[in-house]
């Protein structure tokens, strides 16, 4: 893979810190609904971040599988309708692996921009799926929550990515 200029050579990621950060992400999202606030429809989703950096990341790793699974999970917790989470969780999954190469080629505020039609997407169609069975509308706070989303990328991509980063150590025969 071509490098931008200026990055950094990256360790590879461990497996057992990919599916951790994934259940820690929904065990938050958990904490989340039973918190203060309860099921509010501006609370972002965090699972769907840390699923859409993994999905970007390593996308042999976490695939559509991976998601449609957590997407369960979420919807088993949440006692609403089974596969609305799922169905959300899969088409964003999609998108991601779809744009995983070029969002790479940018940097971390810009690939925010560029996730942001991601999350919009996933909750416009978890909204659908809602609507669609006769379920209540949530009102217009939901609109917040994909632009709270985008505004986590970078502290997702700065936490997820710090075991990964090598000590610079440039060498006269070592430049990497």
């Amino acid at each position: 893979m071509i490098m931008r200029p200026g990055q950094q050579l990256l360790l590879p990621a461990n497996p057992f810190f990919i599916w951790g950060s994934l259940i820690a992400a929904m065990l938050l999202n958990m904490l989340q609904n039973m918190g203060f606030w309860g099921r509010a429809a501006w609370t972002p989703d965090m699972l769907a971040v840390v699923l859409v950096f993994w999905t970007v990341h390593q996308p042999l790793r976490v695939s559509i599988g991976g998601a449609f699974v957590f997407g369960l999970l979420m919807d088993v917790h949440q006692g609403g309708l089974l596969g609305q989470h799922a169905l959300a969780y899969t088409v964003l999954s999609f998108f991601a692996i779809t744009i995983h190469r070029r969002l790479l080629w940018f940097s971390v505020p810009s690939q925010a921009a560029q996730v942001f039609p991601l999350f919009a997407a996933a909750h416009a169609v978890e909204l659908a799926v809602r609507m669609a069975t006769g379920g209540s509308f949530p009102g217009l706070l939901m609109l917040l929550a994909p632009v709270v989303e985008a505004v986590l990328w970078p502290v997702a991509s700065i936490v997820l990515l710090a075991p990964q980063l090598r000590a610079p150590n440039p060498d006269a025969n070592r430049p990497l």
